[in-house]
């Protein structure tokens, strides 16, 4: 099998590296000709562990190639997946359609014989008929089907998402695509996969259906965080317990500062203007974000009150700023609604993180840059830990009492248990947690 994958960003490059591992012959194409020649020179230019070492191991072995010529990629390939960015759009929650749009004028022109087009990027219900459409239009006699296929992979773990998920969806309506389909993920086929097969519209629906309803639980546990601070519960035994049920699980039920990333906030917005335009408003995504907009906001104003409700000329020391650990994407993070307000009032911040600092200097100025959680502690008044990676999960508690002015530690991702803390000596506060006492 041959297949090109149009746009070589998070999902794009992952799934044509992970499609190779496959044994499938795959062309990734990128009009940025920059990335092209990083990516030949075995140069990854996003963080996602093992992602190199499986580019590096299939364009070794002839399976993984890299090209700004789509049309040299599209001749042949069985089957064309658009990878392409569908950010959102300026001035309302649609998703922004113009590169999935173009990408299909391209492919149209450079189609030579039967080809199964595949939507991989995350898209609105419709747009699998409106990218048919646009090819039609633009090659009459073109022989093509168009299929659904998204992605659910999550950063930092992205490659054994894609080689064992928990299912794959494929939104296809002829027999022939089918069996195209069929052949691309043929591996997981022999280790039972579940494959779900659906319409179109179906499929582009189940995406943003997973998505938004993580978020949903991700808000509700958050709300029940603060509900437990103001009746002396422990939020950690609330989510064993109802975790526990196997109707609800235990996965998305860890308090947090609200959710970030590439997909979550992008999501939930592009499903609400979808359901508000379908006539059939979805009250409860509008009200997920709408609490997740202003948690993001209001955990500048703890941060504050844990400093004694005012931080004119303090130093804030912050761990983590991506907006989870295992991967440098700074999309929506909390930390670009918590850094600058911190800023704003009046303190000096001090931050670090293992992999998201360049990208994080691209979007907030006025931050002391650091070179590890020891630095960003030094002289600070407050030490706030926004981002659990696993190297804050074991400071040196005496290193960190020296570096610091005060042994203050405002923790949102309760990687610490507050008995710990205070027998250390640290004052501590945490999401959904009673304090305790050394």
């Amino acid at each position: 099998m041959r297949i090109a994958m149009i746009g070589t960003g998070y999902v794009g490059l992952v799934s044509g590296a992970c499609f190779s591992e496959f044994g499938v012959d795959v062309t990734c194409v990128d009009k940025d000709a920059a990335k092209i020649e990083r990516l030949l020179r075995g140069e990854i230019p996003i963080y996602e562990p093992g992602l190199d070492k499986l580019v590096e191991s299939n364009a070794a072995a002839g399976r993984l190639h890299f090209t700004t010529d789509l049309a040299a990629a599209v001749k042949g390939a069985d089957a064309v997946f658009i990878a392409v960015g569908t950010p959102t759009r300026r001035g309302g929650g649609h998703a922004d359609l113009s590169y999935v749009y173009a990408a299909a004028e391209e492919i149209a022109r450079a189609l030579d014989g039967y080809t199964v087009i595949v939507t991989k990027s995350t898209v609105p219900v419709g747009t699998g008929r409106e990218v048919e459409r646009v090819i039609r239009a633009t090659r009459p006699d073109a022989d093509f089907d168009v299929c659904s296929n998204p992605e659910f992979l999550r950063e930092g773990s992205a490659i054994n998402d894609f080689m064992r998920p928990d299912r794959v969806v494929i939104g296809c309506e002829s027999d022939r695509a089918r069996e195209v389909m069929r052949q691309i993920y043929r591996v997981l086929y022999l280790i039972e996969t579940p494959i779900l097969f659906t319409a179109l519209e179906t499929s582009e629906l189940i995406k943003y259906a997973a998505n938004t309803f993580l978020a949903a639980k991700i808000t509700f546990i958050n709300e029940i965080a603060d509900l437990c601070e103001k009746v002396g519960a422990d939020v950690h035994d609330v989510a064993k317990g109802i975790g526990l049920d196997g109707r609800i699980g235990s996965k998305f039920l860890h308090p947090g500062p609200g959710y970030g990333g590439s997909c979550f906030p992008k999501d939930t917005l592009a499903l609400v203007q979808t359901a508000r335009d379908a006539g059939a408003p979805l009250r409860i995504i509008e009200t997920v974000v709408d609490i997740n907009t202003k948690r993001k906001k209001a955990m500048a104003d703890r941060i504050v009150a844990f400093a004694g409700g005012d931080v004119e000329g303090k130093t804030i020391g912050v761990l983590g700023l991506t907006f989870k650990p295992n991967t440098d994407d700074m999309r929506d993070a909390p930390s670009l609604d918590i850094v600058p307000a911190l800023i704003a009032a009046g303190a000096t911040v001090r931050a670090y993180d293992p992999e998201g600092m360049d990208e994080a200097k691209k979007m907030i100025d006025g931050v002391v840059w650091c070179d590890n959680p020891y630095d960003a502690a030094e002289g600070a008044d407050v030490l706030a830990l926004l981002t659990e990676w696993n190297e804050f999960r074991a400071l040196n508690f005496d290193r960190l009492k020296n570096a610091l002015k005060a042994p203050a530690v405002i923790d949102l991702r309760n990687v610490y248990e507050p008995k710990l803390m205070a027998d250390a000596g640290f004052r501590y506060d945490s999401i959904g947690r009673p304090p305790a006492r050394s």
